[in-house]
């Protein structure tokens, strides 16, 4: 008997049980969360408000991101690569950003700050390696369709024959 179910007997009321006293786990991001969050990203950099070379490297991240997005089903939605997307839409990417545009711009872009990097040195890298891995995730995704185009190919090779002679035909 633990002490709440003694206070329960004490006051007359029951205990609640313990799982209903725990707050609900958050529900995972929607794609439609997930593409307010590139959206969000994409606002914040928009209109001057970063450098160039960090707006290309956002929509690239952002693109590839979205491309990725109708196809996470085929590595499986709780895999590794389909968190991976999801935070860095919702997470890696937004706190990049935001990281940087909370410095003021003339320190951000020109005081060294680890191993000589500057900090927009710093963001270039961190997107740089996002596009990166969000670009072998699209690889991945997209491999999945191509792999069931090769292996179509192969039944219809094996069951036809070759494309090229047009296969055999008995007319007599």
């Amino acid at each position: 008997m633990t002490l709440r179910d003694w206070w329960g007997r004490v006051t007359g009321r029951p205990s609640a049980p313990a799982a209903d006293l725990l707050p609900a786990a958050p529900a995972p991001p929607t794609e439609a969360d997930i593409i307010a969050a590139l959206d969000r990203v994409e606002a914040l950099v928009a209109g001057g408000a970063v450098p160039g070379l960090v707006q290309s490297r956002v929509r690239r991240v952002s693109r590839t991101v979205r491309d990725t997005m109708p196809r996470l089903r085929n590595l499986g939605l709780g895999s590794a690569q389909a968190y991976s997307v999801m935070a860095t839409a919702t997470d890696y990417l937004p706190a990049a950003i935001g990281n940087y545009t909370r410095l003021p711009r003339d320190w951000a872009d020109s005081r060294p700050i680890e191993q000589g990097k500057t900090s927009l040195m710093l963001l270039v890298d961190q997107l740089d390696l996002l596009g990166a891995t969000m670009d072998d995730i699209l690889d991945a995704v997209v491999r999945v369709d191509a792999d069931a185009l090769i292996a179509h190919g192969r039944f219809l090779q094996a069951k036809f024959g070759s494309a090229s002679t047009g296969g055999e035909l008995n007319l007599t």
